[in-house]
Protein backbone atom coordinates (compact mmCIF):
# COMPACT_ATOMS: atom_id res chain seq x y z
CA UNK A 1 0.00 0.00 0.00
CA UNK A 2 1.22 3.38 -0.84
CA UNK A 3 0.83 5.43 2.33
CA UNK A 4 1.94 8.75 0.85
CA UNK A 5 -0.52 10.71 -2.24
CA UNK A 6 1.53 13.36 -3.19
CA UNK A 7 -0.63 16.72 -4.37
CA UNK A 8 -2.03 15.37 -7.69
CA UNK A 9 -1.69 12.02 -7.18
CA UNK A 10 -5.51 11.68 -6.62
CA UNK A 11 -7.10 14.49 -9.18
CA UNK A 12 -9.62 13.43 -11.32
CA UNK A 13 -11.20 15.57 -13.95
CA UNK A 14 -14.06 16.70 -11.34
CA UNK A 15 -12.25 16.49 -8.06
CA UNK A 16 -9.00 18.17 -6.96
CA UNK A 17 -8.97 15.17 -4.59
CA UNK A 18 -10.79 11.86 -5.40
CA UNK A 19 -10.32 8.87 -2.60
CA UNK A 20 -12.38 5.82 -1.97
CA UNK A 21 -11.82 3.45 0.51
CA UNK A 22 -10.93 1.28 -2.18
CA UNK A 23 -8.30 3.49 -3.37
CA UNK A 24 -6.96 3.15 0.21
CA UNK A 25 -7.19 -0.60 0.37
CA UNK A 26 -9.61 -0.33 3.21
CA UNK A 27 -13.35 -0.16 3.95
CA UNK A 28 -14.54 2.83 5.61
CA UNK A 29 -12.82 6.17 5.27
CA UNK A 30 -12.48 8.23 1.87
CA UNK A 31 -12.18 12.23 1.19
CA UNK A 32 -13.17 13.94 -2.03
CA UNK A 33 -12.23 17.78 -2.30
CA UNK A 34 -13.60 19.38 -5.29
CA UNK A 35 -13.84 23.14 -6.50
CA UNK A 36 -17.10 25.05 -7.53
CA UNK A 37 -16.74 27.60 -10.32
CA UNK A 38 -18.18 31.26 -9.85
CA UNK A 39 -21.91 31.39 -10.12
CA UNK A 40 -21.67 27.64 -10.22
CA UNK A 41 -22.74 24.59 -8.99
CA UNK A 42 -22.13 20.67 -8.19
CA UNK A 43 -24.36 17.76 -7.53
CA UNK A 44 -22.93 15.31 -5.12
CA UNK A 45 -24.51 11.32 -4.74
CA UNK A 46 -23.20 10.20 -1.37
CA UNK A 47 -24.18 6.32 -1.69
CA UNK A 48 -23.21 4.16 0.81
CA UNK A 49 -20.83 7.27 2.43
CA UNK A 50 -22.68 9.95 4.87
CA UNK A 51 -20.08 13.30 4.94
CA UNK A 52 -19.48 16.85 6.49
CA UNK A 53 -19.09 19.19 3.80
CA UNK A 54 -16.33 21.43 4.75
CA UNK A 55 -15.25 25.20 2.91
CA UNK A 56 -12.10 25.73 2.52
CA UNK A 57 -11.59 28.40 0.85
CA UNK A 58 -14.85 30.53 -0.42
CA UNK A 59 -18.56 30.14 0.44
CA UNK A 60 -21.39 27.18 0.02
CA UNK A 61 -24.43 27.06 0.01
CA UNK A 62 -25.61 23.23 0.11
CA UNK A 63 -29.22 22.04 -1.12
CA UNK A 64 -30.23 18.16 0.47
CA UNK A 65 -33.33 16.42 1.54
CA UNK A 66 -35.28 19.80 0.94
CA UNK A 67 -33.18 21.77 3.06
CA UNK A 68 -30.87 24.92 2.39
CA UNK A 69 -28.03 25.64 4.42
CA UNK A 70 -25.67 28.57 3.57
CA UNK A 71 -22.12 28.44 5.07
CA UNK A 72 -19.92 31.30 5.66
CA UNK A 73 -16.70 29.99 4.38
CA UNK A 74 -12.85 31.60 4.96
CA UNK A 75 -10.58 32.57 2.59
CA UNK A 76 -8.35 29.89 3.49
CA UNK A 77 -8.20 27.00 6.22
CA UNK A 78 -5.33 29.55 7.86
CA UNK A 79 -7.98 32.62 8.63
CA UNK A 80 -11.20 31.37 10.04
CA UNK A 81 -12.85 28.26 11.53
CA UNK A 82 -15.62 27.52 9.23
CA UNK A 83 -19.58 26.66 9.28
CA UNK A 84 -19.86 23.25 8.05
CA UNK A 85 -23.27 20.76 7.15
CA UNK A 86 -23.59 16.93 7.56
CA UNK A 87 -24.84 14.86 5.22
CA UNK A 88 -26.04 11.54 5.00
CA UNK A 89 -25.82 8.81 3.11
CA UNK A 90 -28.27 7.65 0.01
CA UNK A 91 -28.87 11.43 -0.67
CA UNK A 92 -28.54 13.78 -3.68
CA UNK A 93 -26.54 16.99 -2.78
CA UNK A 94 -26.46 20.36 -4.66
CA UNK A 95 -23.27 22.63 -3.55
CA UNK A 96 -23.58 26.08 -5.28
CA UNK A 97 -21.16 28.94 -5.05
CA UNK A 98 -21.74 32.85 -5.76
CA UNK A 99 -17.73 33.82 -5.55
CA UNK A 100 -16.48 30.14 -6.17
CA UNK A 101 -15.28 27.78 -3.57
CA UNK A 102 -13.25 24.79 -2.80
CA UNK A 103 -14.85 22.40 -0.64
CA UNK A 104 -13.30 19.24 1.15
CA UNK A 105 -16.41 16.12 2.05
CA UNK A 106 -14.28 14.02 4.82
CA UNK A 107 -16.62 10.58 3.64
CA UNK A 108 -17.58 7.52 5.96
CA UNK A 109 -18.71 4.52 4.66
CA UNK A 110 -21.92 4.20 7.03
CA UNK A 111 -25.49 2.04 7.80
CA UNK A 112 -28.02 4.34 9.65
CA UNK A 113 -29.33 7.23 7.36
CA UNK A 114 -29.74 10.70 9.64
CA UNK A 115 -31.09 13.70 8.73
CA UNK A 116 -29.01 16.24 7.08
CA UNK A 117 -27.39 19.14 9.45
CA UNK A 118 -25.93 22.74 9.86
CA UNK A 119 -23.10 23.40 12.03
CA UNK A 120 -22.35 27.02 12.73
CA UNK A 121 -18.78 28.52 13.36
CA UNK A 122 -19.90 29.67 16.32
CA UNK A 123 -20.73 26.43 17.96
CA UNK A 124 -17.04 24.70 17.06
CA UNK A 125 -15.13 24.19 19.92
CA UNK A 126 -11.29 25.53 19.63
CA UNK A 127 -8.67 23.70 21.51
CA UNK A 128 -4.89 24.76 22.48
CA UNK A 129 -3.39 21.42 22.90
CA UNK A 130 0.10 20.83 23.73
CA UNK A 131 2.82 23.44 25.10
CA UNK A 132 6.48 25.18 24.27
CA UNK A 133 6.87 23.61 20.23
CA UNK A 134 4.61 21.26 20.56
CA UNK A 135 1.90 24.05 20.87
CA UNK A 136 -1.12 23.63 18.00
CA UNK A 137 -4.59 24.01 17.96
CA UNK A 138 -7.74 21.57 16.99
CA UNK A 139 -10.69 22.44 15.57
CA UNK A 140 -13.42 19.54 16.96
CA UNK A 141 -16.11 20.12 15.13
CA UNK A 142 -16.84 16.67 13.77
CA UNK A 143 -15.90 14.68 17.04
CA UNK A 144 -17.49 12.54 19.39
CA UNK A 145 -19.02 14.48 22.35
CA UNK A 146 -18.93 17.95 20.09
CA UNK A 147 -20.58 16.54 17.10
CA UNK A 148 -22.89 13.67 17.78
CA UNK A 149 -24.69 13.77 14.41
CA UNK A 150 -23.01 10.65 12.73
CA UNK A 151 -23.05 7.12 12.74
CA UNK A 152 -19.19 6.38 11.76
CA UNK A 153 -17.48 9.67 10.46
CA UNK A 154 -15.00 11.48 12.74
CA UNK A 155 -13.13 14.64 11.12
CA UNK A 156 -11.52 17.43 13.16
CA UNK A 157 -8.76 20.25 11.77
CA UNK A 158 -5.30 21.00 13.12
CA UNK A 159 -3.37 24.39 12.61
CA UNK A 160 0.46 24.23 13.88
CA UNK A 161 2.17 26.92 13.45
CA UNK A 162 5.50 27.18 11.53
CA UNK A 163 8.53 25.57 13.44
CA UNK A 164 5.69 23.66 15.79
CA UNK A 165 5.08 20.08 15.95
CA UNK A 166 2.14 18.09 16.18
CA UNK A 167 0.48 14.94 16.20
CA UNK A 168 3.13 14.32 18.84
CA UNK A 169 3.39 12.05 20.87
CA UNK A 170 3.08 9.28 18.19
CA UNK A 171 -0.15 7.59 19.08
CA UNK A 172 -2.09 5.46 17.09
CA UNK A 173 -6.26 4.48 16.87
CA UNK A 174 -5.68 0.68 16.29
CA UNK A 175 -7.23 -2.44 18.06
CA UNK A 176 -3.51 -3.78 18.80
CA UNK A 177 -2.93 -3.68 23.03
CA UNK A 178 -3.60 -1.60 24.86
CA UNK A 179 -5.85 0.62 22.67
CA UNK A 180 -9.69 -0.28 22.15
CA UNK A 181 -10.42 0.97 19.26
CA UNK A 182 -10.00 0.75 15.41
CA UNK A 183 -10.01 4.06 12.91
CA UNK A 184 -9.00 4.32 9.58
CA UNK A 185 -7.25 7.46 9.53
CA UNK A 186 -6.69 10.15 6.75
CA UNK A 187 -4.54 13.22 6.64
CA UNK A 188 -5.03 15.92 4.21
CA UNK A 189 -2.38 18.90 4.43
CA UNK A 190 -2.04 22.43 3.24
CA UNK A 191 0.85 24.41 3.93
CA UNK A 192 0.83 28.49 4.19
CA UNK A 193 3.20 30.38 2.26
CA UNK A 194 5.26 33.31 2.90
CA UNK A 195 2.36 35.56 4.30
CA UNK A 196 1.14 33.03 6.65
CA UNK A 197 -2.40 32.48 4.68
CA UNK A 198 -2.34 31.47 1.68
CA UNK A 199 -1.80 27.68 0.49
CA UNK A 200 1.69 27.27 -1.37
CA UNK A 201 3.62 24.36 -2.48
CA UNK A 202 6.63 26.41 -1.44
CA UNK A 203 6.64 25.41 2.07
CA UNK A 204 6.40 22.05 3.76
CA UNK A 205 6.49 19.70 6.67
CA UNK A 206 7.71 16.43 7.53
CA UNK A 207 5.04 13.36 8.58
CA UNK A 208 6.24 10.12 10.61
CA UNK A 209 4.24 6.69 10.53
CA UNK A 210 5.79 3.70 11.92
CA UNK A 211 4.50 0.00 13.71
CA UNK A 212 6.01 -1.82 16.71
CA UNK A 213 6.91 -4.72 14.11
CA UNK A 214 8.46 -2.41 11.56
CA UNK A 215 6.36 -3.55 8.63
CA UNK A 216 5.65 0.72 8.12
CA UNK A 217 8.53 2.85 8.87
CA UNK A 218 7.50 5.95 7.00
CA UNK A 219 9.17 9.81 7.44
CA UNK A 220 7.89 11.74 4.48
CA UNK A 221 7.97 15.58 3.16
CA UNK A 222 4.42 17.01 2.95
CA UNK A 223 3.71 19.50 1.06
CA UNK A 224 0.39 21.42 0.15
CA UNK A 225 -2.55 19.51 -1.34
CA UNK A 226 -0.73 15.88 -0.12
CA UNK A 227 -2.35 13.23 1.68
CA UNK A 228 -1.20 10.76 3.90
CA UNK A 229 -3.09 7.02 4.76
CA UNK A 230 -2.51 5.59 8.08
CA UNK A 231 -4.15 2.24 7.75
CA UNK A 232 -2.89 1.69 11.40
CA UNK A 233 -0.25 2.35 13.51
CA UNK A 234 1.78 5.03 15.36
CA UNK A 235 1.71 8.37 13.92
CA UNK A 236 3.38 11.62 14.96
CA UNK A 237 5.04 14.38 14.74
CA UNK A 238 3.78 16.35 11.81
CA UNK A 239 6.53 19.61 11.53
CA UNK A 240 5.40 22.93 10.03
CA UNK A 241 9.20 23.93 8.95
CA UNK A 242 9.95 27.31 10.29
CA UNK A 243 8.24 29.96 7.81
CA UNK A 244 5.49 27.93 6.99
CA UNK A 245 2.19 27.24 8.99
CA UNK A 246 0.61 23.37 8.92
CA UNK A 247 -2.48 22.52 8.28
CA UNK A 248 -4.36 18.86 8.26
CA UNK A 249 -7.77 17.79 8.05
CA UNK A 250 -8.25 14.70 9.79
CA UNK A 251 -10.77 12.34 8.68
CA UNK A 252 -11.31 8.38 10.42
CA UNK A 253 -14.07 5.72 10.44
CA UNK A 254 -14.02 2.47 11.15
CA UNK A 255 -15.76 -0.76 12.31
CA UNK A 256 -16.82 0.31 15.92
CA UNK A 257 -20.32 0.23 16.76
CA UNK A 258 -19.78 3.84 18.83
CA UNK A 259 -18.17 6.54 16.99
CA UNK A 260 -14.90 7.08 19.02
CA UNK A 261 -11.11 8.63 18.35
CA UNK A 262 -9.54 7.19 21.25
CA UNK A 263 -5.88 6.64 21.26
CA UNK A 264 -2.58 5.51 22.34
CA UNK A 265 0.60 6.93 22.58
CA UNK A 266 3.98 5.30 21.97
CA UNK A 267 5.07 3.99 25.72
CA UNK A 268 8.54 4.76 24.30
CA UNK A 269 7.86 8.47 24.28
CA UNK A 270 4.34 9.04 26.14
CA UNK A 271 6.29 10.66 29.23
CA UNK A 272 6.37 14.16 27.23
CA UNK A 273 3.06 14.56 27.90
CA UNK A 274 3.52 15.03 31.60
CA UNK A 275 6.12 17.58 30.41
CA UNK A 276 3.99 20.11 29.47
CA UNK A 277 2.44 21.26 32.43
CA UNK A 278 5.51 22.62 33.23
CA UNK A 279 5.54 24.73 30.03
CA UNK A 280 3.87 27.15 28.82
CA UNK A 281 1.51 26.85 25.62
CA UNK A 282 3.00 28.54 22.29
CA UNK A 283 1.43 32.09 22.41
CA UNK A 284 0.53 31.87 18.50
CA UNK A 285 -2.59 29.15 19.70
CA UNK A 286 -5.46 29.23 18.90
CA UNK A 287 -4.41 30.94 15.26
CA UNK A 288 -7.89 30.97 14.46
CA UNK A 289 -11.70 31.38 15.40
CA UNK A 290 -15.17 31.81 14.02
CA UNK A 291 -14.51 35.90 14.18
CA UNK A 292 -11.09 34.99 11.99
CA UNK A 293 -7.43 35.33 13.10
CA UNK A 294 -6.31 36.01 16.58
CA UNK A 295 -3.11 37.45 15.64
Amino acid sequence: MTLHRPHGTLSTAADVVSLAPEDAGWTYTGLRVLRVEPGGSRRVETGEFEAFVLPLAGSVAVEVDGERYALRGRDSVFTRVTDFAYVPRDASVTLSSVDGCEVALPMARCTRRLTPKYGPAEGVPVEVRGSGNATRQVTNFGVPGVWDHADKLNACELITPDGNWSSYPPHKHDSSQPCEVENEEIYYFRVAGRDQVTPSRTGFGFHRTYTDDGTIDEDVTVRDGDVFLIPRGYHGPCVAAPGYPLYYLNVLAGPGAERSMAFCDDPAHAWVRDSWAAREPDPRCPVTTAEGRVR
